[in-house]
């Protein structure tokens, strides 16, 4: 069985960072790609980053590009997002996603998820 948990999110002032967390168990993800997607009120859930299980390529969404960062651990079958300079607009659910066969920001690549952490950014 497939589990994504993320934890990390919490609240944070604007120009503030968070680092979120996704370990991954249950399968071999090292040919596939790992995702972030986030959802906030009223909102459909949108890309934020992806990358290669096994490292090197990544793809930014243009909201975050240059303020978050995507990395992987296969040591600890983890993969996080550094978020910097976060502003109010970032607030929203951040979800981690596997099993995509290369990195790609549509949603329905990615076949399993994990259930969300919060992210608020207060102004």
């Amino acid at each position: 069985q497939v589990q994504l948990v993320e934890s990390g999110g919490g609240l944070v002032q604007a120009g503030g960072s968070l680092r979120l967390s996704c370990l991954a168990s249950g399968r071999t993800f090292s040919s596939s790609a790992m995702g972030w997607f986030r959802q906030a009120p009223g909102k459909e859930r949108g890309f934020v980053a992806a990358i290669r299980w096994s490292g090197g390529n990544t793809y930014y969404s243009d909201s975050v590009k240059g303020r978050f960062t995507i990395s992987v651990d296969n040591a600890e079958n983890k993969v996080y997002l550094q978020m910097n300079s976060l502003k109010p607009e970032d607030t929203a659910v951040y979800y981690c996603a596997g099993g995509a066969s290369t990195i790609v920001a549509g949603p329905r690549q990615y076949h399993y998820w994990g259930q969300g952490t919060q992210v608020t950014v207060s102004s």
